[in-house]
């Protein structure tokens, strides 16, 4: 039975806390990379860091379809400690706002053989990064 391995840079952000906020995604499966932005409209920086995980484990089980996805070992990549921190278990969730957000990263992992969760420098989630500001910078006129 073959794994497959897959590697996704998250980032989330909001201009304000709460504000406008956007998520970045950069998802790298069997040499190629997909990317992806999103506005996600008002709402909390962590929030938006979560939703950022949400969206790209949602976003791979769409690619890889169910079957890959049961055996898929994905790598999340995120720049946010307290975020890795709690999905990973070591930091409880005091916000109650991010206990859904959780609940759904937790979820969905169920759809994989593992998930892990890593924390990384900003400096090497530089693409996400971009993404979260072309998506506010875009609609920053709405605001």
């Amino acid at each position: 039975m073959e794994n497959y391995k897959i590697i996704a840079y998250c980032d989330g952000g909001s201009r304000g806390n709460p504000g406008p906020a956007a998520i970045g995604a950069v998802i790298e499966i069997g040499g190629q990379i997909k990317e992806y932005g999103k506005f996600l409209g008002k709402t909390t920086n962590n929030e938006a860091e979560y939703q950022a995980v949400i969206f790209a484990l949602k976003k791979i089980k769409q690619l890889v379809g169910g079957e890959k996805a049961e055996k898929s070992e994905i790598n999340i990549k995120i720049d946010s400690e307290l975020i890795a921190n709690q999905l990973n278990g070591k930091y409880k969730i005091k916000e109650k706002g991010l206990v859904p957000f959780f609940i759904e990263v937790w979820n969905l992992k169920q759809d994989f053989k593992s998930v892990k969760f890593i924390h990384i420098p900003r400096e090497e989630n530089k693409r996400a990064d971009w993404l979260v500001n072309r998506e506010l910078d875009s609609k920053n006129s709405l605001f």
